[in-house]
């Protein structure tokens, strides 16, 4: 299944985004396999660096080092698929600067919600970044009336348990982009809340 023709934009009128450069997922998924859904915060610039466009992208290469940090040897998405992984973003049109305005987050939820609700079988879904943590507590507002993530600082409640329709939710660090790199600490606590969740639904190889 190409989940890319099953979820879509029907607006493209976000205001701050360039919404001819909009990336769904265009990948073969089976979605009854799919146990955990990891959540980025936008597509890249350059599209040729997005998870699903070639093994040597930017966005592949740091997810791959996440995987490998968190001591899961994996070199491609196929490998991540493997492990019962599917990977999108958060907002699904590039950002014109490197702010993303709430109501973009707010209008992308939508889109994000229809996403997750098509993996009948997922038991944990990272949020990386603060943009995804953003998007998945509209959804929750507006289902069950309140947010599901508290505010503060991601150091502060990762450590915490969060569930919403049975699926359980880990808080944390975004894994792309440049200071991925080179911020040591966030990058350990990426590879334990990789960990953490696999351990979770019990995905082993």
């Amino acid at each position: 299944m190409r989940l890319s023709r099953f979820v879509e934009c029907g607006e493209m009128s976000c205001s701050d985004m360039v919404s001819e450069r909009y990336l769904i997922p265009d990948a073969e998924v089976e979605p009854e396999k799919v146990r955990i859904v990891m959540i980025s915060e936008a597509p890249p610039r350059d599209p040729r660096d997005y998870f699903y466009a070639q093994i040597s992208s930017f966005y592949l290469q740091t997810t791959v080092q996440a995987f490998n940090d968190a001591g899961f040897e994996v070199s491609s998405m196929k490998d991540i698929l493997d492990l019962c992984v599917y990977v999108t973003t958060a907002v699904k049109c590039v950002t014109i600067g490197y702010f993303i305005p709430p109501t973009v987050i707010k209008n992308c939820s939508l889109i994000l919600e229809k996403e997750i609700g098509l993996f009948p079988n997922i038991k944990a879904v990272l949020l990386m970044g603060d943009v995804a943590i953003k998007a998945m507590n509209y959804i929750a507002e507006r289902n069950i009336g309140k947010r599901m993530i508290p505010s503060g600082s991601t150091y502060k409640i990762r450590r915490k348990e969060y569930y919403y329709k049975n699926v359980r939710f880990f808080p944390s660090y975004l894994q792309t982009g440049k200071s991925y790199l080179i911020e040591k600490s966030k990058r350990k606590m990426i590879a334990e809340d990789i960990k953490s969740a696999l351990k979770y639904v019990a995905v082993t190889r």
